[in-house]
């Protein structure tokens, strides 16, 4: 049964009824089956695209090549990520603050419908080949009407489902006046506030530009003014399916393991400079994109730069969990702790196995950010191997060991032997898959292959001949990674299966070595918070914003290459 949190301490929430709210599990449920559903679609595009490439094998039915990557771009990145950080969050602070209201729980479910039929929009228009204008839609690439009317309903439906979490969380401060808030929700808040900040970029572009350019209203898409506000959007993005990740790392993988994490003070300052750092910095996808003043450029690299330090403290805080649980167990050498730690439960290896995909990612993420480096490897296939080794793994894979323990809770299981062994195998099988395959992408990049782009001899050019035999290895690892997903369908159709039981499967949530210490004003003061957000973009896109409307750019109709 959920419980009320009026005037409790920091410490009763924690030892407080760990059963989410029935009728928050059901809008929870809702949304993890879109996850299924889209991991199935999504990644066996994915797959196909890989096989493409490799030069030996075409796909039937006159289904074309940027037709299966729009799809498998918009149903892995945008489908399959928000429906479960919209689910994963409504659970985490259902949770930690107890269920929701029946206002807030309505407000779940509108954002879930919306969110289902903009999904079906677009994918109707990408399935009938009328929006193969790929992942980020690009400009003067122009899709249906419908394509954009449907993402912009999904981005709504995001608006109405996280607004309902964060009224919980701030109804939860008005009752508990005072108190530190629990982690995890605070964490769900943060996100939620960097999550409506930066929407503002794509919901403009898609409002004044391309659904009225789509739908002939207006003639012609001023192209550089899109491309800003969506790498205004674009990589905030890739923190906002980030920090459900971190949420994992710092807040329950330290409960799964049996020790306390290493510092809420520390997990709490990360994710303020996510939020500083995580928007102004989207001009870096645009480093050889001319109309951009250099200063301009290098102003948002360094801002991007600044993004190191909460991954550097997040490194630092959950090792030092996993050393204090290795000695626990008994280790004594330097590096002893790590064979200590349990690698026989899934719902530890999956989000630690991505989270070591995470450090070459970061080097590889330096490399994409830094201006001269950039003009190496910008729109080569290693930008792809890098996007697969930062969101197709840790993201992905810690997503995985969330539902690992999250979908028998739901439905009121235990975790079994069967899925936990199935849990291991997806880890390890995903791993190998995505390793392989990201290695060969960047290996191709550095050779000049390109992305986006089909299979193609170039005429038998020699510079060409380089990049097939690293085409077949993405192949290799695309099938790798096909298998992870099959399994992964069985593990989580076993999870929803499993047999109800008096003792219900844990949503851990972990405390911190430093609960006991007052809590720090600062971070919780939003007013604050929100100001120096604002102020930070408003100092770096100004200026490069203003300079698209005061040149004479000349509008581009729209094209269709396929």
């Amino acid at each position: 049964m959920a419980k009320s949190y009026l005037n409790t301490t920091q410490n009763e929430i924690y030892s407080a009824d760990t059963v989410i709210n029935k009728k928050d599990s059901k809008l929870v449920l809702a949304n993890m089956i879109w996850v299924i559903l889209a991991l199935v679609i999504g990644g066996t595009a994915g797959a196909l695209q890989t096989f493409v490439r490799s030069g030996y094998f075409e796909l039937p039915l006159g289904i074309g090549y940027y037709q299966i990557l729009t799809l498998h771009g918009v149903i892995l990145a945008l489908v399959l990520t928000f429906f479960f950080i919209v689910g994963f969050q409504t659970a985490a602070v259902s949770r930690a603050m107890g269920g929701l209201t029946d206002g807030e729980r309505k407000a779940g479910w509108i954002g879930f419908w919306l969110m289902t039929i903009g999904v079906l929009m677009a994918a109707s228009m990408i399935l009938t080949n009328q929006a193969s204008v790929l992942y980020t839609f690009y400009a003067p690439l122009q899709a249906h009407g419908l394509f954009y009317v449907g993402l912009t309903l999904v981005i709504v439906g995001t608006w109405i489902a996280t607004g309902a979490q964060t009224k919980r969380y701030f109804r939860w401060r008005k009752q508990n006046p005072g108190q530190k808030t629990p982690t995890i929700a605070y964490f769900v808040a943060i996100n939620n506030v960097m999550w409506y900040v930066c929407t503002i970029g794509v919901a403009a572009s898609a409002l004044t530009q391309l659904i009225p350019w789509s739908f002939g209203l207006i003639d012609t898409v001023n192209v550089k003014l899109t491309r800003t506000l969506f790498w205004y959007f674009g990589h905030a993005l890739v923190y906002f399916w980030l920090l459900p990740a971190y949420m994992v790392w710092y807040a329950v993988l330290p409960k799964i393991i049996g020790v306390k994490g290493f510092s809420d003070k520390l997990a709490r300052l990360s994710f303020v400079l996510f939020l500083f750092f995580s928007i102004p910095v989207g001009i870096h996808h645009q480093l050889v994109e001319p109309g951009i003043d250099a200063f301009w450029k290098g102003l948002q690299v360094v801002l991007t730069f600044m993004v190191i330090v909460p991954s550097l403290i997040t490194a630092f805080s959950l090792f030092a969990s996993f050393e204090t649980y290795g000695r626990k167990k008994g280790a004594t050498g330097l590096f002893d702790w790590f064979k200590k730690l349990p690698w026989n439960d899934s719902r530890f290896v999956l989000p630690f196995v991505g989270m070591l995909f995470f450090v070459p990612g970061g080097i590889g993420g330096i490399i994409n950010a830094s201006g001269q480096m950039n003009q190496v490897v910008h729109n080569t296939i290693w930008v792809v191997g890098h996007f697969h080794i930062t969101v197709g793994a840790p993201v992905v894979l810690t997503y995985f060991g969330a539902m690992m323990f999250l979908l028998p809770h739901l439905v009121g299981g235990k975790m079994t032997k069967l899925t936990n062994s199935l849990g291991l195998w997806l880890a390890y099988t995903w791993a190998l898959g995505m390793g392989i395959m990201s290695f060969a992408m960047h290996m191709a990049g550095l050779k000049g292959a390109p992305r986006r782009s089909t299979f193609s001899e170039y005429g038998g050019h020699e510079l060409a001949q380089e990049w097939i035999s690293y085409q077949l290895l993405q192949a290799i690892g695309g099938s790798f990674l096909l298998i992870a997903i099959i399994i992964a369908f069985f593990a989580f159709f076993l999870s929803l299966r499993t047999p109800k039981s008096d003792t219900v499967e844990e949503f851990p949530i972990a405390r911190f070595m430093d609960d006991g210490d007052a809590p720090l004003a600062w971070v919780e003061n939003w007013r604050l918070l929100i100001i120096i957000t604002i102020f930070l973009v408003v100092i770096a896109y100004t200026v490069p914003v203003s300079q698209i409307f005061t040149e004479n750019i000349p509008g581009s109709p729209g094209f269709k290459a396929w």
